[in-house]
């Protein structure tokens, strides 16, 4: 078996989000759902914000889950 890209399904989530190519678009639909609900449980309503690129909610939602220790 092969660890290319394709059957390497962390190798996303190792790469840096400042290294995407779609870092710049907006964030995701499940990314924004997804970092409201973390800054809700964290109490730190700032980390939510729209209008952020995928790349910065890619970001705030590992320091998110890392204050709420879901690592």
């Amino acid at each position: 078996m092969s660890n290319g890209p394709k059957t390497d399904i962390s190798s996303n989530r190792q790469k840096d989000p400042d290294d995407w190519i779609s870092g710049d678009e907006p964030m995701t639909g499940a990314q924004r759902s997804y970092l409201k609900t973390l800054s809700e449980q964290a109490h730190k309503p700032d980390a939510f914000a729209e209008g952020i690129s995928k790349a910065e909610a890619s970001k705030r939602i590992e320091e998110l889950k890392q204050a709420l220790d879901l690592d």
